[in-house]
């Protein structure tokens, strides 16, 4: 399965995880990602590249674009350096109003009333302002708590690392592994405890403006289960970005900006 079958399935689970929970649901840092950009390849040298040089640029191809800022999706790392609380504030807030994060909760919400999910916000435009409301509050309260508040708490480093220089296969465990384990600000790996606590505290704080009969312990957990699998997906999704941005050209459009020393495969 390709990249673009990934990304795809991201967006998709994206919304239909909004649609059916219509709760589910982003730091301006330099080494953070902006409108990513690809690398302009020199017009001296030989015409013909062998596989070892194409991997390289590749490579260097990937750097450059993650040392821009990433607007889809402002937690792409390019930088070991660690953030500060006021920066990992500033991320949580760049998150939240992410256009992922709108146009999940927009098309979610749109799919949730045409299946008449949380069945008393009702139809008509009242209704899908509650529901796109409610998906934007949810989201934002995980990033709250994921991004900004435990992770200043425990000086874990809420960005994901993008893992260079790996299969599709190795790319899915990695993936998958970073729902359970993330960065310290040090560098070191720990427990995940703001990816792992975050989401259900999010969907717990969810039960004060949910409709009363979506504020069961069981309904709860149902949402919980479902936003770590779009997690994990989106982990996947971010794998596969900075390759898409340099296969469809997006980036020669992006306005240019500093970049900041590159992140080893890992």
């Amino acid at each position: 399965m390709s990249c673009y079958s990934w990304a795809l399935g991201y967006i998709v689970l994206q919304v239909a995880v909004a649609g059916i929970g219509a709760a589910q649901e982003g730091p301006k840092p330099e080494e953070l990602p902006d409108g990513p950009i690809a690398k302009q390849e020199s017009l001296v040298g030989p015409k013909q590249e062998t596989a070892p040089q194409k991997r390289e640029n590749a490579f260097h191809s990937t750097i450059e674009i993650l040392a821009r800022r990433s607007v889809f999706f402002p937690d792409l790392a390019t930088s070991r350096k660690p953030l500060h609380p006021r920066q990992k504030l500033e991320l949580f807030a760049d998150q939240s109003i992410a256009p992922s994060r709108i146009v999940g909760s927009l098309a979610g919400s749109g799919i949730g009333q045409a299946a008449n999910s949380l069945p008393r916000y009702g139809q008509g435009w009242d209704g899908y302002a509650k529901r796109f409301s409610s998906s934007m509050a949810s989201g934002a309260s995980t990033h709250f708590f994921g991004t900004f508040v435990i992770p200043s708490l425990l000086h874990d480093d809420p960005r994901y690392f993008v893992k260079l220089h790996a299969d599709l296969g190795h790319r899915i465990g990695y993936a998958v592994s970073r729902l359970v384990v993330t960065r310290k600000d040090d560098g070191a790996e720990t427990a995940n405890w703001p990816g792992i606590l975050a989401p259900l505290l999010a969907e717990s704080l969810a039960n004060s403006y949910l409709p009363t009969n979506e504020r069961t312990a069981g309904k709860t957990f149902r949402r919980y289960g479902l936003r770590l699998g779009l997690t994990a997906t989106g982990n996947l999704a971010k794998e596969c970005w900075p390759r898409i941005f340099r296969s469809l050209r997006i980036a020669k459009s992006a306005p240019s900006g500093g970049t900041s020393r590159p992140l080893r495969p890992g």
